[in-house]
């Protein structure tokens, strides 16, 4: 039996356990929803009052230049290569995540004009899902949905694809799906590969070049930790930059966008994928929040992660098991994202109660409870104590209130 004890034992054997203290989380918070919103820098606050105050506040409309903001999505682009396994000049950070998707999807298409299929799986995030009916719609496209696991997606590719668009880590179980295999199939078919990594950077060792993926996105506010609506990225492979052609032909993504001319003519490369004018104080958050990442290896995220999720899902064992709870997500830590996902008919409800707790989970329907682990700053120690209440919740019944029953707006 593991005990908390053990789990000292561990955080004071853990390499990055030195990075929790560079989050402002409030005393005694156990936070678990880092792959829904990540939690704020400690320093973050300082660097957006000198933003406000010097560079916007005195600096005005000078700061485009003086503080070099015209430069700011190509240098965050810089910051999040390095985490996903991409060329510096692969990757630009704008706009949503969503947005994003549009452009990539569009261009896929586009790069494929004969085919006339995307696939995806049914248990992909909706967004990606809804985005994809757009593109479909407007290019007289079918979509092929898949079950929800890597061989469907596999059998699901042939000739008639012109790009598979999977999210790497799913959202409700955490499973990844591998990259190189799926790419690999994709490539010898003829279809392109557009990958989701929204539960990924920052949390999963994913290396884009190295599967020779086409294109992908993903957002900068989960495991990235720069804010509510943070910018999100786009990637598109080197060798697709000559001819691929995004929808949004915006200024910021003219080749002179201060010439004001009356023609579009994209940047080259990857500059082409923005648009309009970048969300600056959202965009330096994101760079500030980057920093934190600055000397930490992906591998070492990765060891701690597989860690950390291994952990709970034996404690799960251990204390759980007379609760009928169900484990959504894989034991095998080699297809696991930091992340794991049980059920139970009365998650809603469970979840709310460690909320109450100040243990932050979040629910997906209709009967997930998930639970990120932010390598840098979720501890051993917190695991385990998340594990104890929650078996405490379900002997003495704590769930089972109105206050915790009762659906909220955002779940």
């Amino acid at each position: 039996m593991v005990t908390r004890q053990d789990c000292i034992t561990l955080d004071q054997q853990d390499a990055l356990a030195a990075c929790r203290d560079k989050f402002a989380l409030p005393e005694g918070e156990i936070y678990l929803d880092g792959n829904s919103l990540g939690a704020m820098p400690r320093h973050l606050p300082a660097r957006m009052q000198e933003v406000m105050v010097k560079e916007w506040g005195n600096g005005l409309i000078r700061s485009w230049n003086d503080a070099n903001w015209i430069d700011l999505p190509k240098r965050v682009a810089g910051q999040v290569a390095r985490l996903i396994g991409a060329g510096k000049d692969e990757v630009m950070v704008a706009d949503s995540t969503s947005v994003n998707l549009y452009k990539a999807l569009v261009a896929a298409v586009r790069l494929n004009p004969a085919r006339k299929v995307i696939l995806s799986e049914r248990g992909n995030f909706p967004t990606d899902l809804y985005i994809a009916q757009g593109v479909a719609e407007i290019f007289n496209l079918e979509i092929r949905y898949v079950d929800s696991t890597p061989e469907p997606v596999l059998a699901g590719l042939d000739d008639s694809v012109a790009v598979v668009m999977l999210t790497h880590v799913n959202y409700r179980t955490g499973q990844i799906y591998p990259m190189q295999e799926i790419t690999a199939k994709a490539h010898a078919v003829g279809a392109l590969a557009l990958w989701d990594l929204a539960h990924s950077a920052g949390a999963v060792e994913v290396d884009l070049n190295a599967a020779k993926a086409d294109m992908a996105v993903g957002c900068g506010y989960k495991y990235l930790n720069g804010g509510p609506g943070a910018p999100a990225f786009v990637f598109v492979a080197e060798r697709h930059h000559k001819d691929m052609r995004q929808p949004l032909s915006g200024w910021h993504g003219h080749v002179r966008p201060f010439e004001f001319v009356l023609g579009y003519e994209p940047a080259p490369g990857i500059e082409s994928m923005q648009c309009g004018t970048p969300p600056l104080l959202s965009m330096l958050s994101l760079e500030s929040a980057l920093e934190i990442f600055d000397g930490v290896e992906m591998s070492a995220l990765r060891k701690k992660s597989v860690a950390l999720t291994e952990l709970f899902i034996k404690l799960v064992d251990e204390k759980l098991s007379p609760y009928k709870f169900g484990l959504a997500s894989p034991r095998d830590s080699a297809v696991r994202g930091s992340q794991v996902s049980l059920t139970h008919e009365q998650g809603y409800a469970i979840v709310q109660a460690l909320i109450a707790r100040g243990i932050t989970g979040d629910f997906r329907m209709p009967n997930i409870l998930r639970f990120g682990f932010t390598p840098l700053y979720v501890s051993f120690a917190n695991v385990y104590d998340t594990a104890q209440a929650i078996a405490e919740i379900m002997e003495s019944g704590e769930w089972n209130q109105d206050k915790f029953l009762t659906k909220k707006a955002v779940t």
